[in-house]
């Protein structure tokens, strides 16, 4: 056990460095996959809290005022209870020059099913009439706290905000989805509408139940359905995509820093043949030679997994932003313990397994030195090699090349483990692009314009003509949207009508064309995946009791509502409808504007009668991403350091048998030193070509997969610029020379006397 020590400590001092960056990985690799864990659980976790606890309705319908929702007392075979119905209104609230659309529903005491769960102030109270309950997230967007005053624009209405509540429903989202409002039904003046929650005995028969319902109510009466699945999806959203980041790169980077470890410990093993048959002459046994690599580096991978473990468990709750607050929530569910136990001691197994494939080969090497052979396998200059150097190019340059592939099995392996790492940078970097196109080219995402605007009491001639009399307007295009009963009556869709056919809404298409003619109209990725059809296919919906049928000429990118939209020209709606009108106006503003400075003007331009909402962007919850891709490429550039050393390590080591040879054909130590330069170059060269030439399309892949899941759909993704790409693969280049020179040069300045005994 003593000379086992000794042994392993040797190792140590001689290979620090490349010790410090095997816990680091494994630190960084351990808090990425831990980091995954907490926002899977922070993403599924919390609403389901909230509907367990509030005991959610699985279905909301919400119908016209005169609908007899008490018939869906019958469908009890698949209703278990219902709550309402609940008189609604459609308004605006407007708190600290900040506005929300609202749906205010009235009732009296807090329903059993769908109960709110209050967080902060009070529930209703009758002695109040115009008091209100605010759902959480409308809360935050209005900076609303209980005891504050919130107005309706153009009233002179005020309401007294009592209490902030949880709810299991949609939550608020600006531009898409309205906030609700717990109100007394007093406070519900002229109400549009009334909704009914369902709790059904089955949750999976959601599909057909929401049918039943349709069916017995009419599908003239219902105007909107919601349901618990489409609610937990929109409670996950963000949390979710950052979870599948981190879980993808920490077990590629886990893969990674295995493959590293193994291809050191094989070269080390190759470099020490003869100490290793030193230990076997003097009694060590092949499987104590196997534990000393085996331990050693098992101690550097419990050692970061146990830091990284401690730092999560310690300080991850005061990260700052989304990823803080996953992990404190995290830290609070039953299984907690067990996931900060197992994947630590997965992640040490994991690189232990491969360890040891490689530590197995030192257990083989006969205890009696093996000559080696005067020249290697394959040593012998190609005739490329041969012709390059008639060619009069620099031999340095020629030997180099010749000696970084002169052995195709381990040059190959040499490369493929550093393009692992490099190919997950080139994936990051995508991701990285893919965030910035969203914030700084929106209309390319299916984001054309900036605000939004609704008039009340204008006209549609008056209301365009202030709106484009704004000089930082330049367009406004007139709108309308309505929810939509898709085939089957089960669930609803956004059907838009957005500009006219003299000035067409600019859709960002992904597939097929704009929709021009007739009853023509684009839809998003989410909206042909729940209808089951494709561009070119014809689609019946049915708004109020009036079916409409479209033409899909092309698929747009939609970041709204799941990508559950289907979109065509206001002309088109009013050829069915000819007393639509519009009710909305999409404004695009030129390069530079600020939407802020805009919303205010018109505003105040508006007198009360517009009513302005900035047009949300999937990037204001993507902006946590760019931490974890900058934590990312860390880890993964610490991994790939870790296999250039090991791979400079080899090269030196190959060319100690070579370096008498070469001083006897006349080569200088500055020669010497530039073939090994060379040689690490041409690896690292090819593995970022390796790594660029996969990771590109593969990025893609993995972005445009994740945009289709979320509704978006494909086409989203935006790789690097080649000149960063170029820019990247040249500092690659350039910082394996740089790390080789040194002990290059130093091998090239050795005794003779020392050579001959490398060698020997």
């Amino acid at each position: 056990m003593r000379a086992t020590l000794r042994w392993a400590h040797s190792d140590l001092r001689t290979h620090r460095g490349e010790a410090l960056f095997l816990v680091l990985a494994t630190a960084g690799i351990v808090v990425s996959l831990l980091l995954a864990t907490a926002l899977f659980g922070y993403a599924t976790n919390p609403w389901q809290r909230v509907f367990t606890q509030a005991r959610g309705a699985h279905v909301w319908l919400h119908t016209g005022a005169s609908a007899d929702t008490g018939k869906l007392a019958g469908l009890d075979e698949v209703v278990e209870s219902v709550s309402g119905p609940y008189p609604t209104a459609s308004t605006t609230l407007a708190a600290r020059g900040t506005r929300a659309s609202v749906e205010l529903r009235g009732t009296s005491e807090r329903p059993a099913v769908g109960r709110p769960l209050v967080t902060a102030g009070h529930w209703l109270d009758p002695a109040d009439p115009d008091g209100v309950v605010l759902e959480t997230r409308l809360a935050r967007a209005l900076l609303a706290a209980p005891g504050d005053t919130v107005t309706l624009p153009g009233t002179t209405r005020t309401l007294t905000v009592l209490g902030i509540a949880d709810s299991a429903e949609p939550r608020y989202r600006a531009g898409e989805q309205a906030g609700l409002v717990w109100a007394q039904p007093s406070a519900v003046r002229n109400p549009g509408g009334q909704v009914i929650g369902l709790r059904l005995t089955d949750p999976d028969d959601t599909d057909y139940a929401v049918q039943r319902a349709v069916t017995v109510l009419g599908a003239g009466a219902v105007t909107e359905v919601s349901t618990w699945k489409q609610a937990r999806a929109e409670a996950q959203g963000d949390n979710r995509l950052l979870g599948q980041v981190l879980g993808l790169f920490g077990l590629g980077a886990l893969v990674a820093a295995g493959l590293a470890v193994h291809g050191a410990i094989g070269t080390r093993i190759r470099g020490h043949l003869r100490d290793i048959s030193v230990l076997k002459a003097i009694g060590f046994t092949p499987g104590q030679v196997v534990r000393v690599f085996l331990l050693q580096h098992l101690a550097y991978a419990l050692l970061g997994a146990v830091a990284a473990a401690a730092v999560i468990q310690g300080l991850g709750s005061w990260i700052p932003g989304r990823l803080g607050d996953a992990v404190g929530v995290w830290q609070g569910l039953p299984g907690h313990t067990l996931v900060l136990f197992v994947v630590p001691v997965g992640a040490v197994l994991f690189i232990g397994a491969t360890t040891g494939l490689a530590a197995w080969r030192a257990g083989r090497v006969p205890p009696v030195p093996v000559p080696r052979r005067a020249a290697p396998l394959g040593g012998r200059l190609s005739a490329a090699a041969r012709q390059a150097l008639g060619l009069r190019l620099p031999p340095a340059l020629v030997l180099g090349w010749h000696r970084a592939f002169n052995r195709r099995p381990r040059s190959l392996a040499t490369v493929a483990r550093l393009a692992l790492p490099l190919l997950l940078i080139v994936v990051a970097m995508s991701a990285w692009t893919t965030i910035d196109r969203f914030e700084n080219r929106p209309e390319q995402i299916g984001l054309p314009t900036t605000l939004t605007a609704h008039a009340s009491g204008l006209a549609d001639d008056d209301a365009r003509t202030l709106l484009e009399r704004d000089p930082q307007v330049a367009a406004a295009y007139p709108g309308v949207e309505v929810a939509a009963l898709v085939p089957g009556q089960t669930a609803t869709i956004a059907l838009r009508g957005v500009g006219t056919h003299q000035d067409p809404y600019p859709y960002a298409l992904a597939e097929g064309r704009a929709a021009q003619g007739r009853d023509e109209a684009v839809a998003g990725q989410g909206l042909l995946e729940l209808l089951d059809v494709k561009v070119g296919d014809w689609v019946r919906m049915t708004v109020g009791d009036q079916p409409q049928i479209l033409h899909i000429v092309g698929r747009s990118l939609e970041p709204e509502n799941a990508g559950r939209v289907i979109s065509t020209s206001l002309d088109t709606l009013r050829e069915n409808d000819p007393g639509l009108g519009p009710t909305l106006y999409e404004l695009r503003l030129p390069p530079g504007a600020d939407p802020a400075d805009v919303a205010d003007r018109l505003t105040d331009t508006g007198q009360g009668r517009l009513d302005i909402h900035a047009v949300p962007n999937p990037a204001d919850g993507l902006s946590p991403l760019r931490g974890v891709v900058v934590g990312l490429i860390a880890v993964l550039a610490l991994i790939g350091l870790i296999e250039l050393l090991t791979a400079i390590g080899g090269t030196v080591r190959e060319g100690e048998r070579d370096l008498l040879a070469l001083k006897a054909i006349g080569l200088s130590p500055r020669q010497i030193t530039a073939i090994t330069v060379a040689s690490t170059a041409c690896t690292a060269l090819a593995a970022v070509v390796l790594g660029t030439a996969l990771g590109t399309p593969l990025a893609h892949w993995l972005i445009d997969t994740q945009g289709s899941s979320s509704g978006i759909g494909s086409g989203i993704a935006q790789g690097p610029s080649v000149a960063l790409l170029l820019l990247f693969g040249a500092a690659a280049v350039l910082g394996a020379a740089t790390l080789a020179a040194v002990p290059a040069s130093r091998a090239a300045r050795r005794r003779l006397a020392d050579t001959l005994s490398a060698v020997a």
